[in-house]
């Protein structure tokens, strides 16, 4: 039977990053992840990308990944419009003296240079699927499919939304389903993106537009399933025609440049982000809506969290009191995040008259407050 100061169950970019984080230390660390850690990276963009704030890319920095990033384009504005009333938002980077807002960047780009950064550790990768996880006197034996089993002092569940980890531990969750599908793919426009990240409130959807490069861009369409399934059944040219609608025809006409796929949208929260020997991170603890593409900024977050925690306690590995401190300290950050979303949601789902016009209002005064617009973009970048 193997052994490990730390296993790592799930081997995306949150997993990784943690492994990175902890990496410097002289323990032992293995991740286990039945699917392929160091994706291929093609000459198209891939559909699945995430908007990194500047508090993430410090992170990434931090753990030697930055620069290993093949491909990640800045953005330096940020416009939100609504349909059914007057106001619009317009967040930009010199509103703060910054040189951008953020980038999008490719899931797999990431994935990819933090597994080359693993490289020149000693963290283990093994690949197979997780089959159960037993309590010791020490921390946690791990059993694989393949039936190999391993012992460490602290269990990561870091696999995803679906989490096996915190399913194995017993770990109640609570779930909302918003009845609704995020629509992605890729689209080349006719005019550029100017950098600039584009989301428009519709009565029951949400577009969001992420450049890529000047003129092709992610979509993030987030629909009530019935609309969603209706603009899933359209030849892909009439597809293009609705989304350029959707967006008044700001950037022309748009082209896919890739499958058009869809994912149900669900939050879930873990009750207990941390036992005795184990801790969630990212998606396992907590999933939100892509409204403000703040998923993986959560997660990374947490990576950060309680690597600083476990750093000041590296001989206490597990110690129930350190990883509270983590749980505590993310805790809140993480709700206010998933409630603001679902807030969100609604009230640009409400369209009677009085609301529409408050809710214009509401965005314009944002608009033309310069300490209200900087306390916002504060929040989304990363900088509270």
């Amino acid at each position: 039977m193997g052994s490990f100061d730390i296993i790592i169950i799930g081997g995306g970019m949150v997993g990784q990053a943690f492994a990175l984080s902890m990496a410097k230390h002289n323990i032992s660390i293995a991740i286990i992840e039945p699917n392929n850690p160091n994706p291929k990276i093609e000459q198209t963009f891939h559909t699945r990308v995430s908007a990194i704030t500047p508090a993430s890319e410090r992170l990434l920095k931090t753990i030697g990944v930055w620069s290993l990033i093949k491909r990640k384009q800045a953005f330096t504005n940020t416009s939100v419009w609504d349909q059914n009333s007057h106001g619009d938002i317009y967040f930009s980077a010199t509103d703060d003296k910054k040189t951008h807002l953020g980038h999008i960047i490719e899931n797999d780009c990431i994935q990819s240079a933090m597994h080359a950064a693993l490289s020149d550790t000693q963290v283990e990768f093994i690949n197979n699927k997780l089959a159960d996880i037993n309590k010791t006197e020490q921390g946690y034996q791990v059993i694989l499919d393949n039936g190999k089993q391993f012992e460490c002092s602290l269990l990561i569940g870091a696999d995803g939304a679906c989490s096996r980890t915190r399913d194995l531990a017993g770990i109640a969750f609570s779930e909302h389903d918003y009845q609704q599908k995020a629509i992605v793919c890729n689209v080349r426009a006719t005019q550029s993106f100017k950098k600039t990240t584009w989301q428009r409130f519709l009565s029951s959807s949400i577009i969001a537009l992420l450049p890529l490069c000047d003129n092709q861009a992610s979509i993030v369409w987030s629909a009530e399933n019935h609309l969603a399934d209706e603009l899933l059944a359209l030849p892909v040219q009439d597809f293009a025609k609705q989304l350029s609608m959707g967006v008044e025809g700001r950037f022309g006409q748009f082209e896919i440049l890739s499958k058009i796929q869809a994912f149900p949208l669900i939050e879930r929260s873990a009750k207990d982000y941390v036992e005795k020997n184990l801790a969630l991170i990212g998606d396992a603890a907590h999933n939100i809506h892509p409204l403000a593409g703040q998923g993986v900024n959560l997660g990374f977050a947490d990576v950060r969290e309680l690597s600083q925690q476990l750093a000041t306690n590296i001989d206490t590995l597990g110690h129930y009191l350190i990883l509270r401190k983590y749980a505590r300290a993310r805790r809140l950050n993480n709700e206010l995040m998933a409630k603001t979303m679902r807030g969100l949601n609604w009230i640009y789902k409400e369209n009677n008259e009085p609301f529409r016009w408050a809710r214009g209002f509401g965005m314009n005064l944002v608009n033309k407050n310069p300490k209200l617009k900087s306390f916002f973009q504060g929040h989304a970048t990363g900088a509270y």
